[in-house]
């Protein structure tokens, strides 16, 4: 196993040889990164360690993981967590159906031949032909270093948890009819959480911690104007008020993907600046409940005020 963990750390420094270069690459894919946090994604990666990333929802968490892999070439597995996810859904599942299948096949074909002893009838309805293989088996087995996402681990339990971490220390898995698989590279790790529950200090501890909010307003407008080539100027403005209305305590923040949202939704309707009249029209596309949008609705001077 450390030779797999080695040889993905070497791969990954012939791809980036310094934080400062990384930053540069998650900038040329579309991700502007403050420079600390460039630093420890790269300390992250070139140790090995599982990458948490922590924060409200909406603030790029998961863009992390889909930007790594676009940056470094590598396939990207997501395993999204919900509440009552069990290590089955995570690792693999028989086919079931596939099997009844093979049994009524064989059992037709037993008319005219000799009936096949059970451990070999066993042995080929518990081959890898009926195996479904999860998103951690698939990071295990998979031919090149993958990334391997862990999405919203705050929904899952203490239980899950501890499953983690025996994968996360091993990077194998036993199944019991057909034996150990050792993965055959280290997956890069990136787990998100949206804070909803505190982690294990067991898990915690395993990973580097990354605390993603949502961006300042400056740093929001370059994200903007890289993702969709607008003018700065509306893209700071858009921003500002998006800050803003965050502060206003809404039952859901608009996330980053909704500031690019109302951008694009703005320069289909030709505004060039944000206006009460622009703003009233399109609080739908930025904000998600009738109750947040009323509470903004009631604000836009304000709003406007502190945006322009």
């Amino acid at each position: 196993m450390r030779r797999s963990q080695m040889s993905t750390s070497n791969k990954l420094g012939l791809v980036v040889s310094s934080a400062g270069e990384l930053r540069q690459l998650l900038n040329e894919h579309g991700y502007v990164a403050k420079p600390e946090v460039a630093k420890v994604m790269y300390l992250a990666l070139r140790l090995g360690k599982p990458l948490l990333l922590e924060g409200p929802p909406g603030a790029g968490k998961t863009q992390v993981a889909k930007v790594l892999s676009d940056t470094l070439g590598m396939p990207l597995i997501r395993m999204q967590c919900y509440e009552g996810i069990d290590e089955a859904k995570a690792l693999y599942q028989w086919n079931e159906p596939l099997q009844r299948m093979a049994l009524e096949f064989i059992h037709e074909r037993s008319e005219t031949r000799p009936q096949e002893e059970w451990s070999e009838l066993k042995r080929k309805l518990y081959s890898t032909d009926f195996l479904v293989p999860g998103p951690i088996l698939k990071a295990l087995q998979s031919e090149a270093t993958a990334v391997l996402l862990i999405d919203e681990v705050d929904k899952t339990g203490p239980a899950f948890e501890a499953f983690l971490l025996e994968i996360l220390s091993d990077f194998q898995v036993s199944i019991p009819q057909l034996g150990t698989v050792v993965a055959n590279h280290h997956p890069v790790v990136v787990l998100t959480s949206n804070a909803q529950r505190k982690l294990t200090e067991a898990l915690r501890g395993r990973c580097f911690l990354l605390w993603m909010d949502y961006p300042a307003p400056e740093l929001e407008a370059e994200i903007i104007t890289r993702s969709r080539e607008s003018e700065s100027r509306l893209s700071l403005q858009v921003a500002r008020f998006t800050a803003a209305v965050r502060r206003l305590g809404m039952s859901k923040p608009p996330a980053i993907r909704e500031s690019l949202d109302w951008i694009d939704a703005l320069r289909v309707l030709g505004a060039s600046e944000l206006t009460a009249e622009v703003v009233s029209e399109t609080l739908p596309v930025l904000l998600k409940t009738r109750e947040d949008i009323d509470r903004a609705a009631g604000n836009v001077a304000l709003l406007l005020q502190r945006a322009c």
